[in-house]
């Protein structure tokens, strides 16, 4: 017998049924299901709908299904239309009609909805650990090459040298900004308690909803119900926060993959997390970086579907919300199986100072020149001509920028003396670059401490 069939002189139709069911994808949030329902009962007696012994029977109830969910042993039925109402039938099962009595003045509007937010707060704080574990891979390789130099790169051309510590860095920052969202999600997912909102109208019973509140360790009790059942910001803002994070993934990947080909040479992947080819001997392949780079595409996807299924729904709850579970938990699954090899690949990965090193080209200190002569008194933007005509001179002559001679710059600005030559140094050009957030050897010891702080 299913919950609302009652009115209805016939079956639902089996197509129907396999369209309109979700047992097949929300069984996952038994826990958070369970979990409301206890607070629900408890709510229940407190305001005297139900008996003390009912609350007793029902809670018990509630924990021997939890127990079978978690022991694997638990049965799914053909009428089990979802997980709400899974439970309560095997609840009824087990304790008799009083297990009717549980959904007293409650909907699978407020119930779904209460539970979606409490299974994302699970979720997405899974997630920042898991964000967490990659950065501190990314400190601990980052704090090897401190001072390991590697060719700087803008427009995905070789731009100034920077440190290797430097480099990876930058992405602790990007997935520490990526924690700040999910953290922001997760907080955001448990601001307004739904349940007590009934199907859209509050509930007729004197439910003390602030009880629940607490229970459930939310904010507050949603101040509307019919916003309540219907709000799904929530997922909206944990599916970007997930979307950004895989964007940030896949941009080291492509890092990763670039700086992996030989070519390049600069890094190179443990074999435990690269692939082959069954064709070519020789090839080594970054399947796990593409595979990373190509899931973000599957994230934002989910995203902008999710956000148009969102745009034209009408007041109070559709069954259109259906639609924020299947890519909500597609995108966290996509996400967790990503960071764990993503980390993996970062902790064993094998930096090439040596090729680093030898990618670096006088051409990339052109804009130390420059400072050269700022030093000497002359404007930047006279000074950044200055040291453009010299790279052009350069090339004319078919040698690198530090091969000019003196008295070659001399004759593009007086101002060049013997003491240029100490310019074409690539340590202490980096060296120089000293301020917070510079690439400095220095600079990137204080981001390295503060980052151990932040973890």
């Amino acid at each position: 017998m299913t919950l609302w069939g009652g009115r209805f002189s016939e079956p639902t139709d089996d197509d129907l049924r396999a369209l309109n069911d979700s047992i097949g994808f929300d069984q996952r949030m038994y826990k958070e299901d369970i979990q409301g329902s206890i607070a629900w009962a408890k709510a229940l007696g407190g305001a005297g709908v139900i008996s003390g012994d009912d609350v007793e029977q029902i809670v018990d109830g509630l924990e021997n299904v939890r127990a079978e969910f978690d022991a694997g042993t638990f049965e799914f039925k053909a009428g089990d239309e979802d997980i709400h109402t899974a439970v309560e039938r095997r609840l009824t099962e087990l304790i008799g009609a009083v297990g009717g009595r549980l959904h007293t003045g409650r909907s699978r509007n407020d119930q779904v909805a209460t539970d979606l937010r409490l299974w994302t707060r699970a979720a997405l704080n899974a997630a920042r650990e898991a964000v967490a574990q990659l950065q501190a891979a990314l400190v601990e390789q980052a704090e090897i090459h401190i001072e390991t130099l590697m060719p700087g790169y803008t427009h995905v051309q070789t731009a100034q040298p920077v440190t290797a510590g430097h480099w990876l860095m930058s992405y602790f920052w990007m997935f520490q900004r990526d924690r700040g969202r999910l953290r922001h999600a997760a907080d955001a997912s448990l601001e307004w308690l739904p349940l007590g909102a009934g199907a859209l109208a509050g509930t007729a019973f004197p439910i003390e909803r602030n009880q629940l509140v607490s229970q459930l360790e939310f904010d507050a009790a949603s101040p509307n119900s019919l916003d309540a059942v219907s709000d799904r910001d929530y997922v909206a803002d944990s599916m970007y926060a997930l979307s950004m994070l895989t964007i940030h993934l896949s941009r080291l990947s492509e890092d990763l993959i670039w700086f992996s080909n030989p070519a390049f040479g600069y890094v190179a992947l443990n074999d435990r997390y690269s692939t082959g080819s069954s064709l070519m001997p020789q090839k080594r392949n970054p399947d796990p970086m593409e595979l990373a780079r190509g899931k973000a595409g599957r994230l934002i996807g989910n995203l902008t579907g999710f956000l148009t299924t969102l745009k034209g729904l009408p007041t109070g709850y559709n069954k259109d919300l259906q639609e924020d579970k299947e890519p909500l938990f597609d995108s966290f699954d996509t996400l967790m199986r990503i960071l764990p090899v993503v980390t993996a690949v970062i902790k064993t990965l094998k930096l090439n100072p040596d090729k680093m090193r030898a990618a670096l080209d006088p051409d990339m200190l052109a804009t130390d020149l420059a400072d050269y002569l700022v030093l000497k008194g002359m404007p930047f933007r006279e000074a950044h001509h200055v040291s453009g005509r010299a790279v052009r001179l350069a090339a004319e002559q078919g040698i690198k920028l530090h091969e000019l001679t003196v008295e070659s710059l001399r004759g593009l600005s007086a101002l060049f003396t013997d003491d240029v030559k100490e310019v074409f140094n690539f340590a202490a050009s980096v060296a120089r670059r000293s301020v917070i957030g510079g690439t400095a050897p220095a600079s990137v010891r204080q981001q390295i401490a503060h980052a151990k702080r932040l973890l």
